[in-house]
């Protein structure tokens, strides 16, 4: 919930000043619930009081403050700086006279208090999210923000004509594109999906299966013409080939092939830790390369693949999202656009770059 939804339903605002901030009471101070929420007693009561005047939006900011446990996290999946977030938090613990967050150097921590704050306010958030998502998806035309990870190799190729084409068919959606080779945690950071090769590790996420991230051998058309093809794993001794880098380390050129793996003895002149340069490298004719075989951006008409029977097995390309969140239409739409496009595009890379059978 962000503080212009919560603005834009209307709920009640208390201005920050010095006037209006109420002290924070080390001892004898009522629990933050009951405050927060309104209780039995007549509408005079302190209760009923106090829950009218509180600012809803510092509440749907200790929300995500204490959901991030951070306020650096909450500030970014805000669109906030820092330095308002913490004044909000703080603006809440003056209004209702108790400490919510025991605030380290290096944690946050709940109190009890706000351990029960959060508990009470936490789903009523959620609902309200769900239910600004369903008004607003109750429109025609689709509208409004979507935020999307992915690798920085795989979105430099993949991602530019399938944004396109689904912004001409939704003008009205605009879309953010984080480029990272980290795993983000979606919810601690605010995205709507992201796309991942390899094992899903987060229980959390649901996904929906692209294909997978095998890797093949490829060359120019030039640098075969002039260096000749490989015809045996041993061949590759004789060839520049380029490397490709991760926070693992060098990828080894150990391959899949008929008769199980096999570790090529190879050696190149280039080194890189971005598959999208190191494809363009290898179109360069600088050497042989190992390269996605499903080429999700449709660009290996430039290529050649040697050694098809031999590559590198990988794990699965999937698009995933976040299983507690309620998905607005326009992600939903645009996370089945996503799939269809990707994988219709690694289907037809994939049949490009079979070995040949026979």
């Amino acid at each position: 919930m962000s503080v212009a939804q919560i603005e834009t339903m209307g709920l009640p605002r208390v201005a920050a000043s010095a006037g209006t901030a109420r002290p924070i009471r080390a001892n004898g101070a009522r629990n933050a619930v009951e405050k927060a929420a309104p209780r039995s007693g007549g509408a005079g009561s302190t209760g009923n009081r106090l829950a009218a005047h509180v600012d809803r939006n510092r509440i749907a900011t200790f929300v995500k403050v204490a959901e991030t446990g951070s306020f650096t996290a909450a500030a970014a999946s805000l669109g906030l700086p820092k330095s308002s977030v913490s004044r909000s938090v703080a603006g809440l613990e003056a209004d209702l006279g108790v400490l919510l967050l025991q605030r380290t150097t290096r944690k946050l921590a709940l109190t009890d208090a706000g351990r029960s704050l959060f508990r009470r306010v936490q789903q009523a958030m959620i609902d309200l999210d769900q239910a600004v998502a369903e008004v607003s998806d109750a429109n025609d035309q689709l509208r409004g923000p979507i935020r999307l990870t992915a690798p920085t190799d795989f979105a430099e190729l993949a991602l530019p004509g399938i944004i396109a084409r689904f912004l001409e068919l939704h003008p009205c959606v605009h879309i953010e594109l984080s480029f990272t080779g980290r795993r983000v945690d979606l919810v601690e950071e605010g995205f709507d999906l992201a796309v991942r090769a390899g094992t899903l590790a987060d229980s959390t996420l649901m996904a929906r299966r692209i294909g997978d991230s095998d890797l093949g051998i490829f060359g120019s058309e030039s640098y075969v013409a002039k260096h000749g093809r490989p015809r045996s794993v041993a061949d590759l001794a004789r060839h520049n080939c380029l490397f490709m880098k991760s926070n693992a380390g060098i990828l080894p050129w150990r391959l899949d092939g008929p008769r199980g793996s096999v570790v090529a003895e190879v050696s190149g002149s280039l080194v890189a830790d971005n598959f999208g340069f190191l494809r363009r490298a290898v179109a360069a004719g600088i050497g042989l390369g190992l390269l996605p075989v499903g080429d999700l951006g449709g660009q290996s008409d430039d290529l050649v693949r040697v050694l098809p029977a031999y590559g590198l097995r990988g794990g699965a390309v999937q698009v995933v999202w976040p299983s507690s969140r309620y998905l607005p239409a326009r992600v939903a739409a645009f996370r089945e656009f996503l799939v269809d496009e990707l994988t219709r595009c690694h289907r037809t890379s994939r049949a490009r770059n079979a070995p040949e059978r026979g």
